[in-house]
């Protein structure tokens, strides 16, 4: 009886409470790190706009020159935002933390079709490679072709994921060979020029691919955000979820979908980034420290944002070296992810 009333005398700040967020220190730690992340992200994006620009500030070159910069700083946007969202998400339908939707394919499959235009039609192929028809088309190849892997591997009575996993692999494999026997047969100059589109690069994004890549991922995302809640039973496991009287296997084909649409536009946009989204997802889980996606997918973008604008940023205007901030990214990444995999269980 005194324990209650002690209870109920104590200070509501230190009762813990249930939720995504159980107690007023994990709200503020919360919203604390999310501040932090909105001013580093506004700084850096602030920073490459503004930050060695040869003209007057307020004059109309200097404006004019931040335009031409604000288009790249707008890529990092999409790209953050379709790597943030599509890993958060496929790792929790997958139940998985240690994989990336790059496992499905995207970039070999990407590196297939670059490939093959050199290979059969030269560098001509590739510059002809550049406009939204063959963005639009190479987006429709990679979430058509993930569309059937999904419905063969994903329905009737023998549906098993970690199949459908291990087949996605395979298949990435299958096509890098592919390619790798093809580049084979290149001429050095026509190589050198390929090279260049296989290292995911801001640069490589073409601003008209602009207009129909933001509505597309936006279009994901916000579908993504509504099923939040149900991204959170998912996580518990299909029999927790069917149990709740969720149709599990319709909820995962519907969110491997709309990962695919992600991933297709931020690789169709900029080209392979295999550990980014696998970066920035394992930081969101340590920042945001919940369980509910509605919190993750904000922190998880913010961070993308970061990292890629920071790298980027510090990278041009300290070491003069933009061209490999790709690299950098996924020197880490892969770091973290062998660092994950040697911790799991702790992590």
């Amino acid at each position: 009886m005194l324990r209650a009333v002690d209870r109920a005398s104590a200070p509501r700040s230190t009762q813990r409470q249930s939720g995504p967020l159980p107690s007023g220190r994990a709200r503020r730690k919360y919203f604390i790190i999310l501040s932090i992340l909105i001013v580093l992200a506004v700084g850096f994006a602030a920073g490459l706009l503004a930050w060695d620009n040869p003209m007057p500030v307020g004059s109309d070159g200097f404006w004019r020159i931040a335009q031409l910069r604000g288009t790249s700083i707008v890529v990092m946007g999409v790209v953050a935002f379709c790597q943030a969202i599509a890993t958060v998400s496929f790792q929790t339908a997958t139940e998985n933390r240690i994989i990336t939707p790059s496992i499905m394919g995207f970039e070999a499959l990407y590196i297939v079709v670059q490939t093959s235009a050199v290979y059969f039609l030269g560098v001509a192929g590739l510059v002809a490679m550049q406009g939204n028809f063959q963005f639009v088309l190479q987006i429709a190849i990679m979430v058509g072709l993930s569309v059937l892997l999904y419905g063969w591997l994903l329905s009737g009575r023998y549906a098993n994921l970690q199949v459908m996993l291990l087949i996605g692999i395979i298949i990435g494999g299958g096509l890098g060979s592919v390619s790798a026997f093809m580049q084979r047969l290149l001429t050095p100059s026509e190589f050198d020029v390929l090279t260049a589109q296989m290292f995911g690069s801001i640069s490589n994004a073409d601003p008209e691919q602009l207009p129909i890549a933001i509505p597309l991922c936006l279009v994901a995302g916000i579908l993504l955000w509504m099923r939040a809640r149900r991204l959170n039973l998912l996580a518990l496991g299909k029999d927790i979820t069917m149990g709740l009287g969720v149709n599990h296997r319709r909820e995962l084909i519907g969110v491997l979908v709309l990962v695919s649409i992600l991933m297709a536009v931020s690789t169709a946009l900029v080209g392979p980034m295999t550990f980014l989204g696998f970066l920035v997802a394992t930081l969101a889980y340590q920042f945001s420290d919940t369980y509910d996606h509605r919190y993750i997918f904000p922190i998880a973008v913010l961070t993308g944002f970061v990292v890629l604008a920071g790298a980027y940023f510090v990278m041009k205007n300290v070491f003069y070296a933009q061209g490999v901030v790709s690299i950098i990214i996924e020197l880490v990444g892969g770091t973290l992810f062998l660092i994950v995999i040697l911790r799991k269980g702790r992590l």
